[in-house]
């Protein structure tokens, strides 16, 4: 059978879990509208099965856990239809990211492979979260006009060393032993012993006990050396700041950030830094992912994330004119707009 002929994602329950394996490797299992109502049909049904006592989140093939969304159908429901299939997409992966880190149920994500933007969104809700060698995490939506979605809010600003706002600036990629150090990933597993955990898993062991018994400690992390000038610079109050404080750092890195950040959009980099100091004010996830869905629907409509996403998807010379073209260019009253909440009857919501 064809990758075209078979579902997107394979939903099986197999002895005491329910698995979910992403099945789109040509995209890199990059999650469409019916991707994530499968996976939430799915979760829905097991949430009150008595014999599903694990959920397991992989993907079927590839190099690619999953690589994010399909930004380019976004991309074209905001120059064709006002946007309105892009909300609807948001809304509904928003929803499905909220039931996963409020599931009773222990869910285990095996990250093995890209993990970026969507993918972050599926892997970091589980209350387990298995690295390996082959895992690339990262969250690169500056490059694109958009924003770190899918809970990104949350999560990263709630990482330690200013390491939050370095990612969500720079889309910096993060190996398997930089996710355990980080606590993106609970645990660090050799590629070789995925298909034994997962075995036990669907054995009925407690994932607690089959991951610690597999788990095994990686190199370490690169990102451990970067953590003095992240926090040097990262942790200066606004993005013309962290500029500022970078320019006169005469190091290689500090010249290769810089360098990174030029080609960044201002107007997301300004919202993630806003959105992650907000983040840290809630007191829910529920709140944080409302707050997200303000700035997606706002932002797909930003002439920013058609351009972002024609630089690097479609047209692919990476060379996206931002409007405004500089920091300086967005003011807070922009800002504003953009955080301001949306009339009671487009609010975001979860499922109940």
């Amino acid at each position: 059978m064809s990758e075209a002929e078979q579902p997107p994602v394979l939903v099986e329950r197999r002895g005491a879990a329910g698995l979910l394996s992403l099945n789109r490797p040509r995209a890199l299992h990059a999650l469409n509208p019916e991707m994530i109502a499968l996976m939430a049909q799915a979760l829905l049904a097991w949430r009150d099965d008595p014999l599903v006592s694990t959920v397991i989140i992989d993907h079927a093939e590839g190099r690619g856990f999953c690589a994010g969304g399909d930004v380019t159908a976004a991309r074209r429901s905001a120059l064709e239809e006002g946007g309105a299939g892009a909300r609807r997409f948001f809304f509904d992966e928003y929803r499905l990211n909220h039931l996963l880190y409020t599931y009773p149920k222990p869910v285990v994500s095996f990250m093995d492979g890209v993990t970026m933007g969507g993918g972050v969104g599926i892997s970091q809700p589980a209350r387990y979260r298995v690295a390996t060698t082959n895992t690339m995490f990262a969250m690169p939506e500056a490059a694109i006009g958009l924003f770190p979605d899918v809970g990104g809010g949350w999560y990263l600003s709630r990482l330690s060393g200013r390491l939050g706002p370095y990612l969500a600036l720079t889309g910096a990629r993060m190996n398997g032993a930089d996710c355990l150090w980080a606590g993106l990933a609970t645990h660090h597993l050799p590629v070789a012993a995925l298909a034994q955990a997962k075995a036990r898993l669907i054995d009925g062991e407690a994932p607690g006990r089959v991951l610690g018994a597999f788990a095994d400690q990686p190199e370490e992390a690169p990102i451990t050396a970067q953590l003095i000038p992240i926090l040097k610079h990262f942790a200066k109050p606004t993005l013309e700041a962290i500029l500022a404080s970078l320019a006169e750092d005469d190091s290689d890195w500090a010249k290769k950030v810089l360098a990174t950040l030029a080609g960044r959009c201002p107007v997301t980099c300004k919202v993630a830094l806003r959105q992650m100091a907000e983040s840290l004010r809630l007191d829910t996830f529920a709140a944080n992912m409302a707050m997200e869905y303000r700035l997606a629907a706002r932002m797909v409509m930003l002439p920013d994330f058609a351009e972002g996403v024609r630089a690097v998807l479609v047209d692919k010379d990476n060379a996206p004119v931002w409007t405004p073209a500089t920091p300086e260019g967005v003011s807070e009253a922009m800002l504003d707009a953009i955080f301001a909440p949306l009339p009671a009857a487009e609010e975001w919501s979860p499922y109940e």
